[in-house]
């Protein structure tokens, strides 16, 4: 019990970003005695659990429960001022909840196992992309109309979507395979809902598809067409738009941003992609924003109402409380909320 309890308290304050002295700070104790917690030489008293736990945003309960998931190497998109702090912090998030996810689903004896539906197709040439996208709507049998939940989409599909607030958007998204068999994709929550739709799909390429060795552009480039296509696929682009255009009206853009949850930049772009409109045209378009503040807040207001979230699992918790496979205490630590919250909650 001391090992996992000093386990949870580095990682609860390698998740909250905090130095050992800023932790000791929160709690009075000194900064040498919180580095004997994380090292089982000491443990806390009853008090101080209490202390750490509020301190850390958990439940006290967090410090008896064993990690149940262990996050290997991840690679992800970052800004290069997001520190090594806040990495550090992201990956103990998604070891806290994964491990809680996978918990439950293993209590409701839920198949959790995943197939990559694309079997790693490779690409070679930015053109493969449309009919690798096909297939995958194919295989999710979700046609080629308008999604409005991607959140939703991905976690029926076994694929777990965590969102983190990083409110200076230091960071954009990342894709994971935990334990070579949990796929995981990370977004900023403080997008714009058009963005973190664009994100999703773009770290859904970078999960799925079989990419080159090639420069770092190129894979980002394959994967921002596979976003792309993935929300406005380019049958819909050429049904919304017709064949060449000289001109685009802002209202045919707004429109066509409120039906398929992609920004007015991104469908511009996706002109450019069907050869709808010339690289001269989308060049003009895109000066224009850099030098009219007031067009640019108007081309990136958010407009697509249907909100981006899963609330998957917190139904999987009540689903397992109501069959009183779970404990009330149990349910208030999985969903950190407390146990009156809970308790209210049962109304049949």
């Amino acid at each position: 019990m001391k090992d996992i309890v000093s386990q949870k308290i580095r990682q609860g304050r390698i998740l909250n970003a905090l130095s050992l002295q800023e932790l000791a700070d929160a709690i009075g104790v000194s900064k040498q005695m919180i580095s004997k917690y994380e090292k089982g030489i000491s443990i806390p008293s009853s008090k101080l659990l209490i202390q750490l736990a509020k301190a850390l945003k958990v439940r006290v309960d967090y410090f008896f429960e064993p990690s149940r998931v262990e996050l290997g190497e991840v690679n992800f998109r970052k800004r290069s001022s997001f520190p090594a702090k806040k990495i550090n912090a992201l990956k103990e998030n998604i070891k806290l909840q994964l491990s809680n996810y996978l918990e439950v689903e293993n209590i409701l004896k839920i198949n959790n196992s995943f197939i990559n539906p694309l079997n790693k197709k490779k690409i070679d040439k930015l053109e493969d992309v449309e009919i690798i996208v096909r297939h995958l709507r194919n295989e999710w049998e979700i046609g080629f109309d308008p999604i409005h939940n991607i959140i939703q989409l991905l976690e029926d599909n076994e694929i777990k979507v965590i969102e983190i607030d990083e409110p200076q958007n230091d960071f954009d998204g990342l894709a994971a395979i935990v334990n070579d068999k949990y796929p995981v994709i990370v977004v900023n929550k403080n997008f714009s809902v058009e963005r973190k739709r664009f994100t999703l799909l773009h770290e859904l390429g970078h999960l799925l598809l079989d990419l080159p060795e090639r420069d770092i552009k190129f894979e980002e480039q394959v994967c921002n067409r596979f976003a792309s296509e993935f929300l406005f696929p380019k049958s819909l682009v050429l049904k919304e738009f017709g064949n060449g255009r000289k001109a685009i009206s802002f209202k045919e853009l707004i429109e066509v941003q409120r039906k398929y949850g992609i920004s007015i930049r991104a469908i511009v772009y996706r002109l450019k992609e069907c050869n709808i409109l010339s690289d001269n045209k989308v060049a003009e378009f895109y000066r224009k924003i850099n030098f009219n503040q007031s067009l640019k807040q108007n081309i990136d207001a958010q407009r697509f109402n249907t909100p981006e979230f899963s609330n998957r699992f917190e139904q999987l918790v009540y689903r397992a409380y109501s069959q009183e496979l779970i404990s009330t205490s149990k349910t208030a630590s999985l969903l950190n909320i407390k146990v009156n919250e809970v308790l209210e909650s049962k109304t049949m």
